[in-house]
């Protein structure tokens, strides 16, 4: 499906602008970046979104299924892998796809090309962020509901234990060398879970956080990122917890998009329609830009080989039960740099 033209879903009236002492003013890899085109799709509700970057297809976790876009042509296909009410998509260094399926209380491993269904795994209740783990080669779920782990063998497709970790688990990163960090949002803290032993080897604060959802984690720093509902991000150093920064963001964030290649992270808040780009600075993050986006984006992927950002977004009514989804609205929007 081709692009259509760039159409910026964007109130003015739900801006807010961070104060400018908080905004650095030398030249960043984020100062071209803006809404470039958009990828018209189906309705549905979604959750969040994953790059192949080999295979060439962008997933998106859906009400109904796994959602790809085909990045060489721009293709969209609707439903690649049906499933029920899904949360992540995981692409697995095999060309493999793990999809977490919370009204099941499954994950679902697939074939990430063809979307061929392997196995249907069960997890724990409300499965919902999934972690690829290098050290262990095992991708860990987290049942959010049931404040456990699903540790799942992709290679085989078989539930290999669960590891109790307490409270409500939202997203989780692993740094590759045998530690995987959970948000826990009910306490304001991250979890240390030691993918080897399978135990949980410490605990950190989150001073002032409501509400973390999005955790995001760069290796080369070493620094981790938990966004809050309550308009912060707060910065931790991975190997002991200390607060490298706290800073200003926009409402709604839930997942944090980390670009290698900028060394930045991307934070988008779906109600003010921006999305916070943060600098790492040797570990010393701080906020170098906003970017207009779209209101209801609030995850998103970024592709390694053209650096282009990719971010599900939907406009959206207010009724008695809160957000409705307007229809015909469902897009994706790409974040790039801008035209010369």
């Amino acid at each position: 499906m081709p692009l259509r033209p760039r159409i910026l879903a964007v109130s003015i009236t739900f801006s807010l602008f961070l104060p400018p002492e908080t905004v650095a003013h030398a030249a960043t890899p984020a100062d071209d970046l803006q809404v470039v085109a958009e990828i018209p799709g189906s309705d549905a509700s979604f959750d969040y979104a994953a790059i192949d970057p080999v295979a060439r297809l962008l997933y998106v976790a859906r009400g109904d299924g796994v959602m790809t876009v085909d990045l060489i042509n721009m293709k969209v296909t609707p439903i690649r892998v049906p499933g029920s009410k899904v949360a992540t998509v995981l692409p697995l260094p095999d060309g493999r796809l793990l999809s977490t399926n919370e009204a099941s209380n499954t994950a679902t491993l697939s074939d990430g090309r063809t979307g061929m269904r392997i196995a249907e795994i069960p997890t724990g209740r409300e499965p919902d962020m999934a972690a690829y783990d290098r050290k262990t080669g095992l991708v860990f779920v987290m049942d959010a509901a049931e404040g456990d782990v699903t540790v799942i063998d992709p290679k085989t497709g078989t539930v290999g234990g669960r590891i109790p970790i307490g409270g409500k688990l939202e997203a989780a990163v692993a740094d590759g060398n045998g530690r995987l960090y959970i948000n826990l949002t009910d306490s304001a803290k991250v979890a240390v879970l030691d993918t080897i032993k399978r135990r949980i080897v410490a605990h950190y604060s989150l001073p002032g956080c409501s509400k973390p959802s999005g955790l995001g984690f760069d290796p080369e720093s070493r620094v981790l990122l938990a966004v809050c509902k309550n308009q912060k991000a707060i910065a931790l150093h991975a190997q002991d917890g200390r607060v490298a920064a706290v800073l200003p963001i926009d409402r709604i964030p839930d997942a944090v998009i980390f670009d290698a290649a900028r060394k930045l992270f991307f934070v988008p808040c779906a109600l003010d329609a921006t999305m916070i780009a943060i600098a790492t600075n040797g570990g010393k993050p701080s906020v170098v830009r906003k970017i207009p986006t779209a209101i209801g984006a609030r995850t998103g992927a970024v592709d390694p080989r053209t650096g282009a950002i990719y971010l599900p977004a939907a406009d959206y009514d207010v009724g008695p039960t809160g957000f409705v989804q307007k229809p015909g609205t469902f897009r994706i929007l790409v974040v790039g740099a801008s035209p010369s």
